[in-house]
């Protein structure tokens, strides 16, 4: 037996359409690439989406066509977002941060049929019309004022929109209907895409926005560091449309003082990014002598934070900090920080420790460990396992490829390639790449506890753990260090302060000092680089 219920399609259109009859008037505020701030409101981007999707229709893009964008956190590429996946095209957002192989291999790959770009990367545009046979236009994100003479053809997006009607008929799709693709940023090989449909961003977006996730309401004002060409901003256009809240774009300013210029003059009370964005923002705070006012929450993913990162925002400017870990095949949302009634009255420190890891499964996600033998391991929080995941929200497989080739078990699991431990309360810590892991004595070194430690030196900027072959022990821990601005610490120092915070087989077996790390498309140090470099290093002892 069936229940009599309606049977209405989660579609991204629908999100827009509620935007826009309910939350009409809440802002949309960006800082735009030309330089002005620009403030739109939900109602003029549903307005300006519907118009955008009359101009795709007339540059002949068609339900299932991949439409690619390489541009900031801006108000023209959050039309985009609606516009493209609303009509049933597949909008297929572009890290300008790829080598220039990789992006052509990925607009090539997706055989993207209009190209739009925000004029800080018109060289990039101009190597994929070059370049990749499949786009047959190419669309300037700014106006007529501003249009790059250094790329005959390209159209401009005001011009574009300028003629259009205001209503456009959102088709009734499919709710598998694929509305978006994002493809991986890999250390190895070319990227892979990931592709999501209507239903799995729909649901993604309720999940997100639960309280004991990322709490996205009408309350907020909401400020997305992430861009939104990496995994679409972490779906938080999406979830702030659905909730009416009012969102805050950075555009190419993504630096301490320009964020810091945005939270004051909007009143910002949430935001999200990486670990080295709010790095930045930590630093100039400290050197403007300054404290977040209006902030209440800081979601930080994208690598493992330190606790001294914790503590900065929540001992030093009041905001709670959510500590959070997905991947581009996971939507990406997988588990959030967020702490249980247990927890209220015990010690800071105490919850410090619980606050380190990545957190506990939202609905729809299901985390498992899995050893090297196969067998499933306990969540006791001391067992590290294979952490694999699955849920509507998580890849079935790679775009073109065969569902094998994500690394999907028989039994419907997804390999993250993460190696973790799980508490009987479900919270999850990453202790590290299953590639990056140091196999010493046949135990495990996790390089992320070794890292986290480490850059809570304050003479610390940056840190990475590698593992190097090691006669007796098979492999052994190299720390790199970056040295704080101004800041001098010895090796000697450094190994002190490590003695009191890691047990003594994880200590590094020597620590050297790097001008900088190599750092890949979104932000992460890139491992295999440093293994390279450092392959003919030999430890003294």
């Amino acid at each position: 037996m069936f229940g009599l219920m309606m049977d209405e399609p989660l579609l991204i259109s629908r999100q827009l359409a509620f935007a826009q009859r309910f939350h009409g008037a809440v802002e949309v505020v960006s800082r735009t690439v030309e330089g002005p701030i620009h403030r739109t409101s939900w109602g003029a981007v549903a307005r300006r989406a519907a118009q955008l999707a009359h101009a795709l229709t007339r540059l002949g893009v068609k339900p299932g066509d991949r439409v690619a964008t390489i541009a900031w956190n801006t108000h023209r590429h959050l039309e985009l977002y609606f516009a493209v996946s609303g009509m049933g095209a597949v909008l297929h957002t572009i890290n300008p941060r790829l080598p220039p192989d990789q992006l052509v291999y990925v607009v090539s790959h997706a055989e993207d049929s209009v190209l739009f770009f925000d004029t800080t990367f018109t060289k990039l545009a101009q190597l994929a019309a070059a370049r990749c046979p499949s786009v047959r236009a190419v669309v300037a994100m700014t106006d007529a004022a501003h249009l790059p003479a250094d790329l005959p053809g390209a159209l401009e997006y005001e011009g574009l929109l300028a003629p259009e009607q205001e209503a456009f008929a959102w088709p009734e799709l499919d709710e598998r209907t694929a509305s978006s693709l994002c493809y991986t940023s890999g250390t190895s090989g070319f990227p892979k895409g990931v592709l999501y449909s209507h239903r799995s961003t729909v649901l993604h977006s309720y999940g997100i926005a639960m309280a004991d996730a990322l709490a996205i309401s009408a309350a907020d004002v909401t400020l997305p560091v992430v861009p939104m060409f990496h995994v679409n901003a972490w779906g938080i256009p999406y979830a702030a449309a659905m909730t009416g809240s009012k969102l805050v774009l950075p555009g190419p300013g993504m630096d301490g003082k320009s964020l810091l210029e945005l939270i004051d003059d909007e009143g910002v009370t949430s935001l999200l990014g990486v670990p080295t964005v709010w790095a930045n923002l930590l630093a100039h705070l400290k050197s403007v002598d300054r404290s977040l006012t209006t902030v209440r929450k800081v979601v930080i993913g994208g690598a493992a934070c330190p606790t001294s990162m914790i503590r900065a925002f929540e001992e030093g400017h009041g905001a709670r900090v959510v500590h959070a870990w997905g991947m581009t095949e996971t939507s990406p949302l997988g588990t959030a920080n967020v702490m249980l009634p247990k927890h209220q009255g015990i010690p800071y420190e105490a919850t410090l420790a619980v606050k380190a890891k990545q957190g506990r499964p939202i609905f729809g996600v299901d985390l498992r460990l899995i050893g090297d033998d196969g067998l499933e391991k306990p969540h006791d929080g001391a067992t590290s396992g294979h952490l694999q995941v699955r849920g509507p929200w998580v890849a079935s497989a790679y775009f073109k490829q065969e569902p094998t080739d994500v690394g999907t078990h028989a039994d419907g699991w997804f390999a993250t390639g993460d190696i973790a431990t799980i508490d009987p309360d479900g919270y999850m810590q990453i202790t590290d790449r299953s590639k990056d892991v140091i196999k010493s004595g046949g135990e495990w070194v996790s390089s992320i506890d070794l890292e986290n430690a480490a850059v809570g030196h304050p003479g610390v900027a940056q840190a990475a753990a590698i593992g190097l072959a090691h006669p007796k022990w098979g492999e052994r821990p190299l720390l790199l260090v970056v040295r704080a601005p101004g800041a001098d610490p010895s090796r000697e120092e450094i190994g002190a302060w490590l003695e009191t915070r890691l047990v003594k087989w994880w200590m590094p077996d020597a620590i050297e000092f790097v001008e900088a790390l190599p750092i890949g498309a979104t932000g992460k140090i890139l491992k295999r680089t440093l293994r390279e470099q450092f392959a003919e290093y030999r430890f003294t002892t």
